[in-house]
């Protein structure tokens, strides 16, 4: 299975992220995020993401200007952003538009498509001796939210932060597997204060993986 999912894939270019966020998180509905690991190939499909619009934007971290946290929202399109919040838990982004110019994607859910047994044990869920309806409802549990989706992929912010998503060389990186999305829903944003009544979160309709409101 995954063989056939590298050898069907196209990768993104740099291009595709070089441009307003809201297209950019439209655009990533439906598209495969990978990991290369020793153990194989983890995958799964980018069903939620949230624009955030850079210095204009109260609730982007580069609201304030650049600083040493943020410098990769400041840099050239399509590369990984990571911070640590709550203590608690990463949270993925990518970033957008020209080199200088800030901008990014958060990744707030995923559906499993390879490596699911290795994504759960990265996020302490067994599977193996549950019922296929337990597992059903164990499995968006697995990558079903921002910080639930960086752990199911061992995302931190020493490993990842700066990485290319575009680049071949990466164990980290978006591809198209040729999947079409019939239907974007678009709410405001969740989880956050400032500016929390923009219309800047995107799901694909329907999906079980989504986290939080469909509505």
């Amino acid at each position: 299975m995954n063989t056939i999912l590298l050898g069907r894939v196209t990768s993104l270019k740099a291009d595709f992220f070089n441009r307003d966020p809201r297209r950019v998180a439209r655009a990533l509905l439906g598209k495969l995020l990978v990991r290369k690991t020793p153990q194989g190939i983890l995958a799964s499909r980018i069903v939620e993401t949230e624009a955030y619009l850079g210095q204009d934007d109260a609730a982007a971290h580069t609201a304030a200007g650049r600083t040493a946290r943020n410098a990769v929202l400041f840099g050239p399109p399509g590369h990984a952003y990571v911070y640590f919040i709550y203590g608690n838990h990463y949270c993925l982004n990518v970033s957008c538009l020209p080199d200088g110019i800030p901008g990014g994607v958060l990744f707030r859910a995923l559906e499993p498509v390879a490596g699911v047994e290795q994504m759960a044990k990265a996020r302490g869920i067994g599977l193996a001796k549950e019922t296929e309806r337990k597992k059903t409802s164990l499995l968006k549990k697995i990558s079903s939210g921002p910080g639930r989706m960086a752990e199911a992929f061992e995302i931190t912010r020493e490993r990842d932060n700066g990485k290319s998503l575009v680049s071949s060389r990466s164990d980290l990186r978006i591809v198209d597997d040729g999947y079409r999305v019939r239907r974007i829903v678009v709410t405001p944003r969740i989880g956050i204060v400032k500016s929390a009544d923009q219309p800047l979160r995107y799901f694909i309709a329907g999906n079980a993986f989504v986290s939080g409101r469909q509505v």
